[in-house]
C-alpha cells in the first residue's frame, strides 16, 4: 500500500467517524427534547366535607376531593396502583383507592374522590384561629394523593411514575366547613 492511500483511508474514516457523531448527537437531542416522559401533574382543586357531625370530641364526616391530573407526556400515561390518604395529629383516619384508569397523551381528567372517614376522637383541643368577628376553632389535617404508573415511550420502552400531591387542610370544628388548603 501506498502512502497516499493510508491518508485517503484514515480521510475517509475520520469523516464517517463525524457523520455518526453527529447523527447520534441529533438522535440524543431529538429524545431529549420530543420523547423524553414527564411526569403527570396533579392540581387538587377543591376539598369539602358535605357531611359532618361533632358529638362528645367525637367526629364524623365525608371527604370530598375534587382533583385535575393532567398527562404532558406523548403517550398514554397509565395508573394502576393509586390512592387518597387523610391524616389527622400523624394518624391515618380515612383512605381510598382510585381506580386504575389512563389519561390519553396530552389531556387531563378530573378525579372525584368521596369517602366516609370513620369516626375518631380530636386528640387535643385544636388551638383557636382568630376571625375578625369571632375566634373559630379549627384543626388541621393532611391528604396525601399517590398515583403510581407507567408511561410508554417511542411505544417501546415503559417509564414507571409515582406522582404525589399533599395537602393541608384547616376545617372549623363547629360546623365543617373548610376555612382553607394549600398544597
Amino acid at each position: 500500500m501506498s502512502k497516499t492511500d493510508n491518508r485517503t483511508n484514515l480521510a475517509s474514516c475520520i469523516v464517517a467517524t463525524i457523520f455518526l457523531s453527529f447523527i447520534i448527537i441529533i438522535l440524543l437531542i431529538l429524545y431529549f427534547t420530543l420523547f423524553k416522559p414527564h411526569h403527570p401533574h396533579i392540581a387538587v382543586t377543591s376539598i369539602t366535607l358535605p357531611s359532618y357531625s361533632l358529638s362528645n370530641s367525637t367526629l364524623t364526616f365525608t371527604f370530598s376531593q375534587f382533583s385535575s391530573v393532567t398527562n404532558p407526556n406523548r403517550d398514554v400515561f397509565s395508573h394502576y396502583d393509586s390512592s387518597l390518604q387523610l391524616f389527622y395529629a400523624g394518624a391515618q383516619v380515612g383512605f381510598m383507592f382510585i381506580p386504575a384508569g389512563h389519561i390519553d397523551a396530552g389531556r387531563s381528567q378530573h378525579i372525584a374522590a368521596t369517602f366516609t372517614v370513620n369516626s375518631f376522637r380530636l386528640s387535643t383541643p385544636p388551638p383557636p384561629m382568630v376571625d375578625r368577628n369571632n375566634a373559630v376553632m379549627a384543626m388541621e389535617m393532611e391528604t396525601r394523593m399517590e398515583m403510581a404508573g407507567r408511561v410508554r415511550v417511542l411505544h417501546l420502552f415503559t417509564h414507571h411514575v409515582l406522582v404525589k400531591a399533599e395537602c393541608r387542610v384547616a376545617v372549623s370544628v363547629n360546623d365543617g366547613s373548610v376555612l382553607g388548603f394549600r398544597c
